[in-house]
């Protein structure tokens, strides 16, 4: 299998970035974040960036971040919780190792405080929340090898999980 060992996906504030790197140390791999790639390539923030340009211009500079992340990262790597939307990167996404890591919405309000900072949250968080969930769990389920509930879970608790769920041997 080419490409990434492990592919993380699931909504923001779930804990992609965190399990990510726990979930690399443990299986001795490089871990990479679309969303660092994005903000180091841009110059700016993801939030200045749908400021400026709107979000359609930020998918299609996501879904050129996310096909050469997957063509050229062999360890973890986490996706932008929107990143599943594009039906091109679900594709790209077959044959993968995924992860869902899955989280409701009172764990999202502990985690995020569903503030500002992210741009699709910005008037009413938990609505918004949970609309862009029930947009997006299925597209998440549909990528998924797994799906690792986060709820009352400890970052630790959860890389274990996606170990034990992948059958993966650590380093």
């Amino acid at each position: 299998m080419s490409g990434p060992l492990v592919v993380l996906v699931g909504p923001m504030g779930v804990g992609k970035s965190t399990v990510g790197q726990l979930l690399a140390g443990r299986l001795g791999v490089g871990y990479r974040d679309t969303d660092d790639d994005i903000v180091a390539e841009q110059g700016r923030s993801i939030a200045e960036i749908f400021v400026d340009e709107g979000e359609p211009v930020f998918r299609a500079i996501e879904k050129a971040a996310v096909a050469r992340a997957l063509a050229e990262h062999e360890g973890v790597l986490a996706l932008g919780g929107g990143s599943v939307l594009d039906a091109d990167t679900r594709v790209l996404l077959s044959g993968q190792r995924v992860v869902y890591l899955a989280m409701d919405v009172e764990e999202a309000v502990k985690r995020t405080g569903l503030n500002a900072a992210r741009p699709l949250l910005a008037i009413n968080p938990r609505k918004q929340w949970r609309e862009l969930m029930e947009a997006r769990r299925h597209l998440y389920e549909e990528v998924a090898t797994a799906v690792v509930a986060t709820d009352g879970r400890t970052p630790e608790e959860v890389t274990q999980a996606a170990l034990d769920a992948l059958e993966l041997k650590e380093a």
